[in-house]
């Protein structure tokens, strides 16, 4: 074989391995940053990971916002109509978080089935409802599960 032909072989070679460690490296850092999404019904029914970060929301329920001495930390229970988790946040909930609001959290769950949020989203006009959770709430509302719990 001649050296020219040897070089470029060798060079495409190089390319070729940069390329798929590249590659390799943009997929090992998508995967450690995606966070999926699971409604309160599948994180009651033991769906939801308890040792990774994931994303959770439903619809906040009425007369559950606690507020603990404090003055940051607050407990609160989410539901989709057919089961409820409480989560437990830390720091300056959103302008608009109230009752009976629609949220996504994003946290872990602890061992006692408490989801602990480290950031807490709420939906940002009256139109708006993220596409997860509204999917969740329609499939509850669909399977006729959790009418009458007294949550809208």
């Amino acid at each position: 074989m001649k050296t020219a032909r040897k070089k470029r072989l060798i060079l495409i070679g190089l390319m070729v391995t940069g390329v798929a460690a590249a590659v390799a490296f943009g997929l090992q850092a998508f995967n450690q940053n995606l966070m999926f999404f699971y409604s309160p019904s599948e994180v009651v029914a033991g769906d939801a990971p308890a040792d990774t970060a994931f994303r959770v929301g439903g619809l906040v329920t009425n007369g559950s916002v606690a507020r603990q001495s404090d003055g940051l930390t607050v407990q609160f229970d989410v539901t989709d109509n057919a089961e409820a988790i409480t989560v437990q946040y830390t720091g300056i909930l959103p302008d608009l978080f109230r009752e009976g609001q629609g949220i996504v959290a994003h946290g872990k769950l602890r061992d006692d089935g408490m989801f602990v949020a480290n950031e807490v989203l709420a939906k940002h006009d009256e139109n708006y409802m993220a596409p997860e959770v509204a999917a969740s709430l329609k499939q509850a509302h669909d399977t006729g599960v959790g009418k009458g719990m007294g949550t809208p």
